[in-house]
């Protein structure tokens, strides 16, 4: 997709802009101060020209996937979702202010970390397949870190159903990443495939590349990674500290045939943390949903390209004057304390004035008695 400018901030209720966080093809981000409750939070906004329904579909489907999947402690957690005064769609989400976009490639990643960064990742696809969901797009620059440190899955904008996939679905998966039945059009994502992303992932974190780029200057088109793949023969990571073991995980992982490699994400985390034992490294735990847990994929529908929730161009206040003689929590105890079903005034606001009175009348009576009692009267 061409390059293009970034688009306006939008005006959001409740939302104060601070800074661009970035562009990708058809969506920008920014990140908002919240007012209530305070936060920082990214907001994923389209773009103000975009009526494509393709792009509208999977913006609708990253906010209902999200909204499925963002209780789990590895994937982004999206607050809400709705539509700007200028009726663009956008997604307020937990602000993660790292990434692991660039981070391989500048940076050798020591081997425990990326174990860990692995073992997370698997249990957050884990819990997607179990939800019936595959995410279609794994790659370095989706797993974002949060400001605990944590890495999170993010960016289910092309994620799809695995029980309702056809010749139309859209392919917009990274190349470097994709299995090789993916490259060749045979599916639009599975599960094995999904399997293969999360093992090219892993590869690339500790080869600071993906696993079919070449180092050498006008190697690395679309088309020569593509044929690369379709051959996928796996090449060891440069790296003494990688054990053979990990080697071997992560050939499996990435297996030309899709049979070959790992039945699922969870079993690929549990190889990951049979290699962590082998290093004496504390066991990642492998998040995944419990066994009664029941998805229900049938309430995202993929297939949706309309403009869906609230659209706002201003803040509604309430109007109606409020009678408090106190404000605070005692205010509001008194309230609760007044019986609203008797007519005429409430107690609490006739006391005091009956109480004046009476006070008014005795200092009068004080000061005629003074007044007699000087002679003055």
């Amino acid at each position: 997709m061409p390059q293009r400018l970034p688009s306006a901030p939008p005006i959001l209720p409740g939302l104060a802009y601070i800074r661009p966080l970035g562009s990708g093809g058809f969506a920008d981000v920014f990140l908002y101060g919240q007012d209530m409750p305070r936060r920082d939070v990214a907001v994923k906004v389209l773009p103000s020209d975009v009526r494509d329904p393709d792009l509208l579909r999977m913006f609708n489907a990253e906010a209902d996937v999200l909204a499925h999947l963002s209780a789990h402690p590895s994937i982004v957690t999206v607050y809400q979702a709705g539509i700007s005064a200028d009726g663009r769609p956008y997604i307020v989400m937990e602000f993660c202010p790292g990434s692991l976009a660039q981070r391989y490639r500048v940076e050798r990643i020591p081997v425990p970390e990326v174990l860990s960064i692995g073992v997370r990742m698997a249990g957050a696809l884990e819990s997607a397949h179990h939800a019936g969901l595959v995410h279609r797009d794994v790659k370095p620059s989706n797993i974002l870190v949060t400001t605990f440190g944590a890495p999170v899955l993010a960016d289910f904008g092309i994620s799809s159903s695995l029980v309702r996939q056809g010749a139309d679905e859209m392919l917009a998966m990274s190349v470097p990443w994709s299995a090789p039945e993916v490259i060749s059009e045979q599916t639009a994502g599975t599960i094995a495939s999904e399997v293969w992303s999360l093992g090219a992932t892993v590869y690339s974190l500790l080869a600071g590349q993906s696993p079919f780029e070449r180092r050498e200057r006008g190697q690395n088109s679309r088309e020569q990674l593509r044929r690369r793949i379709a051959r996928a023969s796996y090449t060891d990571i440069a790296r003494t500290d990688v054990p053979p073991s990990l080697q071997a995980v992560l050939a499996r992982a990435m297996a030309r045939a899709p049979q070959d490699r790992y039945a699922s994400a969870r079993e690929l985390g549990e190889a990951l943390q049979q290699v962590q034992a082998e290093l004496q490294l504390a066991s990642t735990p492998l998040e995944v949903p419990a066994a009664p847990w029941t998805p229900q994929v049938g309430t995202v529908d993929f297939s949706d390209g309309t403009l869906r929730g609230p659209a706002r161009s201003r803040i509604e206040r309430d109007r109606s004057r409020k009678f408090r003689d106190s404000s605070g929590v005692r205010g509001l105890a008194r309230d609760e304390d007044t019986d609203i079903s008797a007519p005429g005034p409430s107690l609490h606001r006739s006391v005091p004035w009956v109480l004046g009175a009476l006070a008014a009348v005795a200092a009068g009576a004080v000061l005629v008695a003074a007044l007699f009692a000087t002679g003055v009267l």
